[in-house]
């Protein structure tokens, strides 16, 4: 979008160049006159710069990692201060009844698309169901198409490779890290929360400092050359805290520690109290940077026009060992408790009204809503599940009682050690909650009453039994409308100049779980493929690592203190063919690479055809006794 500041600035500097000019040649008399008009042009500039910036907000986002409602004190945690989100909420318009996903990366999915998980492909938090369908539009799409400066930074949990991540979904800078979490299978080996390696547009780069700090030191960074440009910006801050692994600052631990002990819980029986704290600890490092970032948007003149959002991803993971918020259930639970979340909105040059909203609301409705809010154009018909709440935000209009919702995720692949047809992950009708008014559908079995039950102790399905059919009704018409996509695969693209080479990672096995690297140091025994997309056809060179590149460790050379894990061949499948290092079919009994104890990785070189393929890779301690998959594999189209 053209800047009109642009055009006409200089325009202006050149008038106001002659004027000043004339202004020395000039007389006494008409050196006033001279003065007066070059006010008035300055006068000019100014209104023009103001008006046209108050048309184009700018747009901060900050979503936290497993921060449940009852995680702040205006929500009365018995521990926890955060002085500066319970500001945020007071000066924000605040919804009572907001919904996410019970895990992270579907709420994500709908944050970015406006859609449903089972309409957007990212379902799960892993095992291949974690790709945002590549054919959508994306919040970033949209915000760069209309002029902004978009940049992530933090957790992107959407897809680690071409064409699903950041880069390629319309953020013009993103500092982030793959997968669900720091420490995950495809992150930079041994990232510890501080002094890290993220990805930067695309490469590694090491940043110094806490990670948390590092993310909203580089959202004000970006913000400063936005400004400095005169562009509007849309930045997404996405912090990894306070998911696990635990890893606070010192600072923040001491200050949690000393709140614990003079708390009403100190004397309560919790089960490891210091990951609480440290937990906490994690919390209250989010809620200062949270004061920092506003303080800045203050101090350079932008908090006015910017409309900053603060949501959690999905319910806490402690909430029911320690304070429940008067709700049961937490992350991954269809109870109240794993999906009620809060949600601040706060626009001073929207003249919101302060105070709580009613009625059901989703993350689904965050990208409509600011779409209206911006007044941004769309080049194609988008195909929203949720809705815009400008009419809530701007005329305090209540929210209508028909609104039903639909809340359904797949379930992690446990205790499965291969792929199975009927696995957990798969969407199911019955994997859902439905929420109507005070009431809840759980898994289309049980009904709730929140008015009368918060804490959803007593199934009253058999005594509303017109409740029950509507709302089953109801899920009956959603499931037919998704049920043909929603358990579609979305395929990695190998051999594209976007990313080649590339790494593919066990976190993508389809329908396994593998996404700790912890699972990768004692070996963890399962096996898995990829459902990839060839977009040439040519000559790939597959290389199977059990460590990453940059550890540069021989095969069977254990992590210090783990078990040691011999192995001696390794096997590379495509489409029902198994192949050897000179890429031509063999039998079984020549289809394999033999392996020496200094050996870091075995390399396979196959002919490929553009089109859909499936690849299976097993390490072998010995012929019929494999130990598991080759957990990276990096993949070059020569």
């Amino acid at each position: 979008m053209i800047n009109p500041i642009k055009i006409f600035y200089p325009t202006f500097i050149i008038i106001l160049s002659i004027l000043y000019f004339n202004v020395f040649s000039t007389t006494k008399e008409t050196k006033g006159k001279m003065n007066k008009l070059i006010s008035k042009f300055l006068f000019l500039i100014y209104f023009f710069h103001q008006c046209y910036s108050q048309t184009k907000p700018n747009v901060v986002i900050v979503i936290t990692d497993d921060q449940g409602y009852g995680e702040m004190s205006i929500h009365g945690n018995p521990v926890l201060k955060t002085p500066h989100l319970d500001e945020l909420a007071e000066q924000s318009t605040q919804f009572s009844d907001f919904h996410t996903s019970p895990m992270c990366a579907p709420t994500r999915g709908s944050l970015i698309t406006g859609m449903d998980p089972a309409k957007n492909g990212c379902v799960n938090v892993s095992s291949g169901r974690a790709n945002l369908r590549k054919e959508l539009t994306t919040i970033a799409d949209i915000f760069s198409n209309n002029g902004y400066e978009t940049g992530i930074f933090g957790k992107w949990h959407l897809g680690d490779n071409y064409p699903y991540r950041p880069q390629d979904r319309g953020f013009r800078e993103s500092i982030w890290f793959p997968s669900s979490h720091i420490g995950s299978v495809p992150d930079y080996w041994g990232n510890d929360y501080f002094d890290d390696t993220y990805i930067h547009n695309g490469k590694r780069e090491k940043f110094e400092g806490y990670c948390t700090d590092i993310f909203f030191d580089n959202a004000i960074k970006y913000i400063k050359k936005a400004e400095s440009q005169s562009k509007p910006f849309m930045v997404y801050l996405s912090t990894n805290t306070p998911h696990w692994p635990f890893i606070a600052k010192q600072e923040d631990v001491k200050a949690i520690q000393k709140a614990f002990a003079k708390s009403v819980i100190s004397k309560n029986n919790i089960n490891n109290k210091e990951g609480l704290i440290k937990y906490l600890a994690m919390i209250r490092n989010i809620d200062t940077n949270v004061g920092r970032l506003r303080k800045f948007l203050e101090k350079n003149n932008l908090n006015k026009n910017t409309i900053f959002i603060f949501l959690t991803d999905n319910g806490s993971i402690w909430a029911p060992r320690y304070y429940d918020a008067g709700m049961r259930g937490e992350k991954t639970q269809f109870w109240e408790g794993g999906h009620r979340v809060p949600l601040f909105i706060h626009f001073p040059n929207g003249k919101f009204s302060t105070g709580m909203v009613d009625g059901l609301t989703q993350v689904q409705d965050i990208l409509p809503t600011l779409i209206d809010l911006c007044d941004l154009k769309i080049n194609r018909f988008l195909d929203f599940d949720g809705m815009s709440l400008v009419p809530q935000l701007k005329e305090n209009k209540l929210l209508s009682e028909d609104r039903i919702l639909v809340n359904a995720y797949s379930r992690m692949p446990g205790g499965f050690e291969y792929p199975s047809p009927y696995g957990q992950t798969l969407v199911t009708k019955e994997k859902s909650v439905v929420l109507w008014k005070e009431w809840r559908l759980f898994e289309n079995r049980k009904l709730y009453n929140l008015k009368k039950d918060p804490m959803q102790t007593t199934d009253v399905l058999n005594h509303y039994p017109d409740v029950a059919l509507k709302m089953k009704s109801h899920l009956n018409d959603w499931w037919k409308s998704v049920k043909d996509v929603a358990n579609e695969p979305q395929r990695i693209v190998i051999g594209s100049d976007n990313e080649n080479p590339m790494m593919l990672t066990a976190c993508d096995w389809m329908d396994v779980f593998i996404d700790q690297q912890a699972q990768v140091k004692r070996g963890a025994e399962k096996n898995g493929y990829w459902l990839l997309d060839v977009e040439k056809n040519g000559t790939y060179e597959f290389e199977l690592r059990r460590w990453p590149k940059e550890l540069d460790r021989p095969l069977s050379k254990p992590e210090k203190g783990k078990q040691f894990i011999p192995l001696t061949q390794a096997r590379l499948f495509i489409n029902n063919v198994l192949h050897q290092d000179d890429y031509l079919p063999y039998s079984y009994e020549g289809a394999k690479i033999e392996l020496k104890p200094e050996d870091k990785s075995a390399t396979f070189k196959v002919d490929l055809k553009k089109g859909p393929i499936a690849l299976h890779t097993w390490f072998d301690k010995s012929r019929y006794n494999t130990a598991f998959g080759a957990y990276y594999v990096y993949v070059k189209k020569l």
